[in-house]
């Protein structure tokens, strides 16, 4: 089983949006998937309450040191893929989401204070050493600040002898991932033949490439070390 997490301290840069996109992208995939939802506005709790689907599956998590646990669950049921939505700012629930995933997203609207508010949360994935890589969301369709914002996290890369570190392709902002959140669909079901799921798919299929090439959590330490690493990691601002 892989394990993605979608980490940010800063709210409003679509995580959860982003969560079910992939998810049911991966199904489209053959994969059996859970979203793990750790984020108290229960955006990922709402959107399976409106879906006559019955996949895929979602289970909330309360605490830090609940998801390896859970994760642990989850692979015994057969699931190939677990994402986990996690809140804006800081909280061991994050950093345990961290600790188990296999790659780290970190969502990012294309503007100077999203890039800049990024750091702490790179730093603390870092200090784990996990694989990561930025997300540019809810872009403008056609902007000079994409340009902008992808150079700003090259220098960011450059900076820490790093290559590969940003997702493509970028995700525009479109009235399709809505209008399918309200639906209770993901965008690939919505409107298959739209742009928006044509990026979503891309995204997946650059996701699962970089996940391939990493072992997954399970295969390095055992989930219930990672259990207690949720215990003792430091917090997100310690650690920026």
């Amino acid at each position: 089983m892989h394990t993605i997490a979608l980490v940010s301290r800063k709210g409003g840069t679509g995580k959860s949006t982003l969560a079910l996109g992939l998810a049911v992208a991966a199904m489209e995939h053959n994969h059996k998937v859970c979203l793990l939802e750790a984020d108290p506005q229960g955006t990922i709790s709402n959107w399976r309450q409106r879906r006559t689907q019955s996949e895929p599956m979602v289970e909330t998590v309360g605490d830090g040191a609940e998801i390896a646990h859970r994760l642990a669950l989850l692979q015994s049921w057969g699931v190939t893929l677990a994402i986990i939505d996690t809140a804006g700012g800081q909280s061991d629930i994050t950093s345990a989401a961290i600790g188990a995933a296999d790659l780290c997203l970190i969502p990012a609207r294309p503007s100077p204070l999203d890039i800049e508010a990024a750091a702490p949360t790179l730093a603390a994935i870092r200090a784990v050493g996990k694989p990561f890589a930025f997300v540019l969301n809810q872009t403008p369709v056609r902007s000079y600040r994409l340009n902008t914002a992808a150079a700003s996290l090259s220098q960011t890369a450059t900076s820490f002898a790093m290559s590969g570190v940003l997702a493509l392709p970028t995700i525009a902002l479109r009235n399709d991932q809505q209008d399918a959140l309200g639906a209770g669909l993901g965008v690939v079901e919505y409107a298959r033949d739209g742009k928006s799921a044509d990026e979503i798919l891309r995204l997946w299929r650059w996701i699962w490439a970089k996940l391939i090439a990493v072992e997954p959590a399970d295969a390095q330490p055992g989930l219930h070390e990672v259990a207690a690493l949720a215990n003792q990691q430091p917090n997100l601002r310690a650690a920026s």
